[in-house]
């Protein structure tokens, strides 16, 4: 009975349920049939574990080294991993008749990161709904500009695999060179951009937006990250420009059109999305750092993405003004944030910093890279990105299991394995408070 109870423990059960689908994808990516050339258990290890994290950090080349059935295999675990594993085992409970349970909706509730179980099923439906017609639009539109360039089966392969991949933010590409050959391309920018933004920003936005038309009626999620989206990625596209401007190496390179788009593009994807259209290594220090910060706070919660969730940083900035302002509780567009919001904030983001740092401290050990590398390296696993400055395929044995650690740590959500090791108990004494000196 104990044992039973700790397997349907929602944060442990999610582990063991990701650990068994990136054990059968390893497997899967060490058949004969699914590599041109032999690729250890490690770094099949590694792949699947990008793949399901939808990170997309590669230690090997996607589009050489793995055959189209190793391309499938990542395919299928980027759509398992993006949409959520228990969202595909509601998909079949359906199909085969079998009532959803209340461990089922538990879980389902963990994994989408939903305050109750209320409707969670049709939010399911809803999600794999929305996901599929978005990626079919998305590789509709990106096969009409790749067939005449690739023929109709390689253009039309390779529409479906990159935007499955920018949809879930995992940021794989068959090129070795990420989408670099299309850095002034307005189809190619536009579409990639749109679908990454749509999966990043929420299931629960996309449904509250298609459901309520009016600014008035959405919920304070919903506002929060449609305002909180703009700013960031109109403020991240006016540092990269400016920053990128003059250098040679990137952007400096291009015509006033191709600038903007290459900009826009590298300001946008530091959001986890892990595509790129120049050469990441080669970016202005300032651009690299501001990009690692990108990449921490990451995309929207219930998405496809990772990081501390855009939410959980507006929630902290919210607090910072409260205090300042002297105020005491922390308010936003009429409504008033729950303490537990800034608490749960607040312990998000300090785990994650403490995440973050122990991984750049076991790189600094193991790895003969500067520290700003794998700072870069490290958040970027972490906010499940997929941009690399160029350390990934380098890394020795220690650094592939640190960073394959990290990036489940970024997928699961740092809360999610905290709380596997310890369970929430609400205690009934309150004790006397008392101050103590702080700043």
């Amino acid at each position: 009975m104990k044992y039973k109870k700790v397997l349907l423990h929602p944060p442990r059960a999610l582990l063991l349920l990701f650990l068994f689908v990136s054990t059968i994808g390893t497997f899967l990516l060490k058949l004969p049939q699914a590599t041109t050339t032999s690729v250890s258990w490690l770094d099949a290890w590694f792949t699947a574990i990008s793949a399901i994290t939808v990170t997309g950090l590669v230690v090997v080349d996607t589009g050489s080294v793995y055959t189209i059935f190793g391309q499938l295999v990542i395919m299928l675990l980027i759509q398992i991993g993006g949409l959520g594993i228990m969202s595909f085992a509601v998909v079949i409970f359906l199909l085969i008749g079998k009532k959803i349970g209340v461990s089922q909706r538990l879980l389902i509730t963990q994994a989408l990161n939903q305050k109750g179980m209320g409707g969670i099923v049709k939010l399911v439906r809803s999600l794999l709904l929305f996901s599929i017609i978005i990626e079919m639009i998305g590789a509709i539109i990106l096969s009409a500009r790749w067939i005449p360039e690739y023929g109709v089966g390689s253009g039309i392969y390779a529409a479906i695999f990159h935007s499955i991949s920018a949809y879930n933010n995992a940021g794989f590409s068959i090129w070795s060179d990420s989408l670099s050959s299309y850095v002034g391309d307005p189809v190619i920018n536009i579409v990639i951009t749109l679908l990454f933004i749509l999966g990043g920003i929420g299931f629960t936005v996309l449904i509250d937006l298609k459901n309520k038309k009016h600014f008035r009626e959405w919920a304070l999620h919903t506002k929060l990250m449609v305002i909180g989206s703009i700013i960031i990625n109109a403020l991240a596209f006016i540092v990269i420009i400016t920053l990128e401007w003059n250098n040679t190496s990137t952007i400096g390179q291009l015509n006033g059109p191709g600038k903007g788009w290459a900009a826009l593009f590298q300001a946008v994807t530091p959001r986890t999305a892990g595509f790129n259209t120049v050469d990441i290594g080669s970016m202005e220090e300032a651009s690299l750092f501001f990009i690692i910060c990108l990449m921490f706070i990451g995309a929207g919660s219930a998405s496809t993405g990772g990081g501390i969730k855009l939410t959980t940083f507006i929630a902290m900035l919210l607090s910072v003004n409260t205090f300042l302002k002297g105020k005491n509780e922390v308010t936003i567009f009429h409504k008033t944030l729950a303490f537990s919001i800034i608490i749960k904030a607040l312990a998000i983001t300090v785990i994650s910093t403490g995440v973050v740092i122990l991984g750049v401290f076991i790189l600094e050990l193991t790895q003969e890279s500067p520290f700003l590398v794998n700072l870069f390296e490290v958040v970027s696993a972490f906010g499940t990105v997929g941009l690399s400055m160029g350390l990934t395929g380098s890394l020795d044995g220690i650094g592939k299991v640190t960073i394959i650690v990290i990036m489940m740590v970024g997928k699961l959500g740092p809360l999610t394995l905290a709380f596997i090791f310890a369970s929430k108990k609400t205690s009934k004494i309150r004790y006397p408070e008392e101050e103590v000196l702080t700043g």
